[in-house]
């Protein structure tokens, strides 16, 4: 039978979600199982945005703006850069994949960090670029110098997911100014801030701030995080006017559906509400790092909403474990285990779950 598609796909891992809730309550026969798997925030909707939602429901019928004008001029407001340089799209996920369309050809190279995000080698494959992964230094961060060494003259872009996912590490200001320093003016340096909300370490720099008028420097965010709209899948990113425009002239039409507009416009209203909520999520981050290092598990300071269990070749079983007790968390094999910062009560389930698997 004659092959209809690439067959270099064929050695691309699928995107693995968490696991669904509802599965794992029926197969233990519990009434609620736990998902600390995704790194939703765990506290619902902002207030105001249910009600945008409902509001904007009643014209579903209709096609939403194009050029999302009224969320890129309040996203404009909020980050202090005009509105040509902003775009918007299906979460920071679907604007990464805008832009190596929009940078790359078959053959050019994306250089990035590994272990990080996992949606890295799909996006890079789906361009026919080549993957250049630089391993994570032995405290589970971005090693910057290799980084930078492993750019070539095919490189067309370089990303640091700042803080890393899944460990959580974040590199500091003095070393992300030398490495954007060091990195050839065409190349593009993606800078993935998708947790930059629950970042407390004052020597993390904030991208847009420090680094968003560099010609070659694009920031991506996303309100799926922080600003809890990862059910409909809304994120944006910062460049120069040309590389922006370069980005969506490739984006999906349409692809910032009406609710999404609607919820995000709803969402920005609630600054002081977010911050809030951020800073539970920290401190409970705080909390429950603290328990596993009593655990005997080297947990790294993570400055995102979720902890990173450097377990190795434990962490089938200890997933498995904490299933079995119904608390879902996120296994990257043969690496170690992502865990969501969830509500206290949530927290001390995975806290139990995981001495248990421990011992």
């Amino acid at each position: 039978m004659t092959r209809l598609t690439r067959p270099d796909l064929d050695a691309l891992p699928d995107y693995v979600p968490g696991r669904n809730v509802a599965d794992l309550a029926r197969e233990l026969g519990i009434a609620e199982a736990i998902k600390l798997a995704s790194n939703e925030v765990p506290f619902g909707p902002l207030p105001g945005v249910p009600d945008a939602v409902a509001a904007a429901v009643a014209n579903v019928h209709r096609y939403p703006d194009m050029g999302v004008v009224q969320l890129r001029d309040k996203l404009s407001d909020r980050y202090g850069v005009p509105a040509s340089r902003l775009v918007t799209g299906c979460g920071s996920v679907a604007l990464s994949e805008h832009l190596v369309k929009a940078a790359c050809l078959p053959g050019d190279e994306i250089v990035y960090a590994w272990r990080s995000f996992e949606a890295y080698p799909i996006i890079a494959a789906g361009a026919g670029a080549v993957s250049t992964r630089v391993p994570n230094t032995p405290a589970h961060g971005h090693d910057l110098p290799a980084l930078a060494a492993a750019i070539t003259d095919r490189t067309r872009v370089v990303i640091v997911c700042n803080p890393n996912n899944p460990t959580g590490t974040a590199v500091a200001r003095a070393q992300l100014d030398r490495f954007v320093d060091e990195v050839p003016s065409d190349v593009l340096i993606v800078l993935d801030e998708a947790y930059r909300e629950f970042v407390t370490d004052d020597s993390v720099p904030d991208g847009i701030e420090v680094y968003g008028d560099r010609p070659n420097v694009v920031v991506l965010r996303t309100l799926s995080k922080a600003w809890g709209l990862a059910g409909l899948r809304i994120g944006f990113l910062v460049a120069q006017p040309e590389v922006a425009a370069a980005v969506r002239k490739v984006v999906t039409p349409f692809s910032t559906n009406l609710i999404a507009q609607a919820a995000a416009l709803a969402a920005l209203d609630q600054e002081p509400e977010v911050r809030r909520r951020a800073a539970l999520v920290v401190a409970e981050r705080d909390r429950v790092t603290e328990a596993l290092r009593k655990l005997s598990v080297d947990v790294p300071d993570s400055q995102a909403n979720f902890v990173w269990l450097p377990i190795a070749d434990r962490t089938a079983g200890f997933a498995a474990a904490c299933e079995s007790r119904g608390v879902i968390v996120r296994a990257f094999h043969p690496e170690g285990i992502r865990v969501t910062i969830g509500t206290p009560e949530e927290n001390d389930a995975f806290l139990s779950a995981a001495e248990a698997a421990l011992s």
